[in-house]
């Protein structure tokens, strides 16, 4: 593969973002990460600063010059904008499979909500949080060996990665392939059995209220000007 374009995205000056995931020692002395309620809007932040900056470098100008001029357009007549249920921004006009970062089942559902991508988009995702768990930044190399041993990574085609971590940043990239690509990886042993039938696991009762929590990412509207 070939990395054609990154985008680092730092709001650490943002006190709010900065203490939303942050190392600490708890009573006993034990190091681990605190995070706190502020990490949703945070996400949010820095993923729509981020994506003002990379989208206009990856998508096609015929694309990004008819959302503008459709988005104004809009607005001057009155009519819905994407943000009241109007025609969106096209982001598979420029990109042909997202890696999420797998960090939570809203994380990703919220992340697919916001981007418009569908279940089959969002599966290399979430059958990495199933398998895996939440691995933090390691775990987007899960989910793009999900996307090559299922052979859906064909040459000229384009990888959006998408990563949010403490600081608080925001670290995205496009990936261009090379060449076919079939390495089954870390999933050789299993990857016939995914898409399991039901993702039920025995802490699902458990962590319903964190799962569940909607981390409020912002729509596709917000990230061009």
């Amino acid at each position: 593969m070939e990395l054609t374009c990154s985008v680092r995205t730092h709001i650490g000056s943002n006190d709010e973002a900065y203490n939303s995931c942050f190392q600490a020692e708890d009573d006993l002395g034990i190091n681990g990460f605190r995070l706190n309620k502020d990490l949703p809007k945070a996400g949010a932040k820095a993923l729509t600063m981020n994506l003002r900056v990379l989208l206009p470098k990856v998508l096609p100008l015929s694309e990004v010059l008819r959302y503008q001029i459709s988005y104004y357009r809009n607005k001057i007549m009155k009519r819905p904008t994407p943000k009241d249920g109007g025609p969106g921004l096209d982001i598979k006009s420029g990109i042909d499979h997202f890696c999420v970062h797998p960090g939570g089942r809203a994380i990703i559902d919220e992340a697919g909500q916001s981007l418009a991508l569908n279940d089959y988009d969002l599966e290399p995702a979430r059958m990495t949080l199933y398998r895996f768990g939440n691995t933090s930044s390691g775990g987007l190399w899960y989910v793009l060996g999900y996307m090559e041993a299922k052979k859906r990574l064909k040459k000229g085609d384009r990888i959006l990665m998408i990563s949010l971590g403490a600081g608080f940043k925001c670290n995205n990239c496009v990936w261009k392939v090379l060449k076919d690509m079939e390495d089954t990886n870390v999933w050789k042993n299993c990857i016939d059995q995914y898409p399991p039938k039901t993702l039920a696991n025995s802490f699902s009762k458990i962590l319903a209220s964190i799962s569940d929590e909607s981390v409020n990412f912002t729509s596709l509207e917000d990230y061009l000007p």
